[in-house]
């Protein structure tokens, strides 16, 4: 029997939808109809579970799920035995702590002595402690945001995205104490046939990761620049320069990494460089 791995993934919200996304860009196919909780892809040897995203970790510390995509707040704060394979770039958020927007705030010695509500007791408790802080911890499993008004807490630890939810509740940001992505994370005891498995998958996550940081660009050059030019887009080893049919001018392909192109574009341009694309890249492989 052909060995397969079971992946876990948030069954809702925009963690699972960027998981999903990144699987599809990988050329892996299935189907997680409304409500479906376990799926099988038709093309690589791979099996989906859907789950909350706080259960992901001992799931997959547990060997229920060979793999698992979660944040890394959900990581930490469960604090299980599994290993982390890959950092994924997505789900990017921040763990603060806030408090009543009309409140003076002068540091972190704010909290000595106060009370703060969380659904991160662990890694607010490790925080505090390296701060030399003594505070009481609420732990609470949601709506956290409604715990000063009234009167639970005197300032709360939360996600915080672009923190519009915490001045619609009357709350500030006023310390950020911890930084999430999607993380990949593994057993620690696979076998090698699904350790096989794992390295064909993250061989292709990072095929598509390193397309989307990176562009391919093409420009019309007078060869006489054509030194200069290639100075500013070397590429993954060096460009291709083809003549054009009008005679002193050649076409220059290059790949660069976004923030390469931007900080270059002047210098290509004073350099002679016209007509430039710019063209995204679904896939690389180095």
């Amino acid at each position: 029997m052909n060995s397969i791995i079971r992946i876990a993934v948030q069954k809702s919200g925009r963690l699972s939808e960027d998981s999903l996304s990144l699987i599809k860009e990988c050329g892996i196919k299935f189907y997680n109809g409304t409500g479906k909780l376990k799926s099988a892809s038709t093309n690589f040897p791979i099996e989906f579970l859907f789950l909350r995203d706080d259960d992901i970790p001992g799931y997959v510390s547990d060997g229920v799920a060979d793999l698992g995509i979660v944040g890394e707040n959900e990581l930490v704060e469960k604090d299980k035995d599994v290993t982390v394979l890959k950092k994924l770039g997505f789900s990017k958020c921040r763990l603060s702590l806030a408090i009543p927007k009309g409140e003076e705030y002068e540091g972190i010695s704010y909290f000595d002595g106060k009370s703060i509500a969380t659904s991160y007791p662990k890694i607010l408790g490790d925080y505090l402690k390296s701060q030399n802080i003594s505070a009481e911890i609420h732990e609470i499993s949601g709506s956290v945001e409604i715990a000063p008004s009234i009167g639970l807490a005197q300032g709360i630890c939360d996600i915080v995205s672009s923190g519009s939810t915490l001045m619609m509740n009357g709350l500030k940001e006023v310390e950020e104490i911890f930084k999430s992505e999607a993380v990949l994370i593994g057993n620690k005891s696979l076998t090698e046939k699904k350790l096989a498995i794992v390295d064909k998958l993250l061989f292709r996550m990072n095929a598509v990761q390193k397309g989307k940081s990176n562009k391919y660009v093409l420009l019309n050059a007078p060869n006489a620049s054509l030194d200069k030019i290639i100075a500013l887009i070397p590429g993954m080893r060096s460009p291709t320069i083809l003549p054009l049919a009008e005679e002193g001018w050649s076409s220059v392909h290059s790949v660069l990494s976004e923030d390469q192109f931007w900080e270059n574009i002047e210098g290509l341009r004073a350099a002679g460089a016209e007509g430039i694309l710019v063209v995204p890249i679904e896939k690389m492989v180095i």
